[in-house]
C-alpha cells in the first residue's frame, strides 16, 4: 500500500473533490474503487466504521473521512504546495462558509439514491422529511443548504408545477453563488482554491439538471457557467470529474428507479 490511498467511487463528486485537491498539490496516491451499492471492502469498513462511506483518505495508515475535511487535511499536510485555503483567518472562514453552502445545496441526485457518499450533512431526500444532521451547523446555513439539496434533486424527480417551483429555487441559489463569485476569476480571487474544489465536481451534473428541467444555467447564472468552464480548463478538474453524458445516463436509471418515467 502506498503512503496515500483514496477509497472512492468513480461518480462521487465528493471523492472528486479529494482527487482535485491531491492533483493540485501534486501528491501521488493509490486510487481504490469501492462498490458502494454492494459489499463494502474490509478496508472501508475499518477506515470509516462510523459512516462506512466514501471518500476516505488514508495517509500513513491513518484514515481521514468526509470530503471537505479531507481537502482541508490535504492542504495542511502538504503546506508547501499550492495553498487551497487563504492565509487570512477571515478569508478562510468565508471560504469554509461557502464550501459548506455548496456541500449541502449542490448535491448530486446519485447521492440521494445511494446514501453512500459524504455523511457530514446527512440530509436525506428519499422522503420529504429532513433528517437530523449528524454535524453541528449554523441553523440558517442548514436551512438554505437543505433547500438546494431538495430542489436540485426535484429537478429530475418532479414534473409540472412542482418541478417549475423547484427550478425557481434552484436558480435563486445559483444566483446567490453568482453574487459571491462576482467579477472574480475564482471564488477566492485569482487563485483556484477551497470553494472552487467544493463546487467544481457538480459542474458535470448541471447538464442533467438543465435537460430534465428545461432551463439554461448559462442564461440564469452566466458568471457561474463561465467559472465552470474555467475550472474544466484546469487539468486537475478535467481529470477528476465525470463526463456530463455519463451522469445523465445515471440520472436516467434513477428516474426509472423512482418511477419518474
Amino acid at each position: 500500500m502506498k503512503a496515500v490511498v483514496l477509497l472512492d467511487f468513480w461518480a462521487s463528486p465528493f471523492g472528486q473533490r479529494c482527487r482535485i485537491a491531491l492533483a493540485e498539490k501534486g501528491v501521488e496516491y493509490e486510487y481504490r474503487e469501492e462498490n458502494i451499492l454492494g459489499a463494502k471492502s474490509p478496508l472501508l469498513l475499518k477506515s470509516n466504521p462510523v459512516y462506512k462511506k466514501i471518500p476516505v483518505l488514508i495517509h500513513d495508515g491513518k484514515p481521514v473521512c468526509e470530503s471537505l475535511i479531507i481537502v482541508q487535511y490535504i492542504d495542511e499536510a502538504w503546506p508547501d504546495r499550492a495553498p487551497l485555503l487563504p492565509a487570512d483567518p477571515y478569508a478562510r472562514a468565508q471560504a469554509r462558509f461557502w464550501a459548506d453552502f455548496v456541500d449541502m445545496k449542490v448535491r448530486s441526485p446519485y447521492a440521494d439514491a445511494s446514501h453512500e457518499f459524504d455523511s457530514c450533512s446527512s440530509l436525506r431526500i428519499a422522503t420529504n422529511n429532513c433528517a437530523q444532521p449528524v454535524c453541528s451547523q449554523h441553523p440558517l446555513t442548514l436551512f438554505f443548504m437543505y433547500q438546494f439539496f431538495e430542489y436540485g434533486s426535484r429537478l429530475w424527480k418532479l414534473k409540472g408545477e412542482a418541478q417549475a417551483a423547484a427550478k425557481e429555487e434552484f436558480i435563486l441559489i445559483l444566483k446567490l453563488l453568482e453574487g459571491e463569485l462576482g467579477a472574480k476569476k475564482y471564488f477566492g480571487g485569482d487563485a483556484f482554491g477551497f470553494v472552487d474544489i467544493a463546487l467544481a465536481p457538480f459542474v458535470s451534473w448541471f447538464y442533467s439538471y438543465e435537460t430534465c428541467a428545461g432551463f439554461s444555467i448559462e442564461e440564469a447564472a452566466p458568471k457561474v457557467a463561465a467559472w465552470g468552464k474555467r475550472c474544466m480548463d484546469r487539468k486537475s478538474v478535467a481529470n477528476a470529474v465525470s463526463h456530463p453524458d455519463k451522469i445523465y445516463e445515471m440520472v436516467g436509471v434513477l428516474k426509472k428507479k423512482f418511477g419518474v418515467e
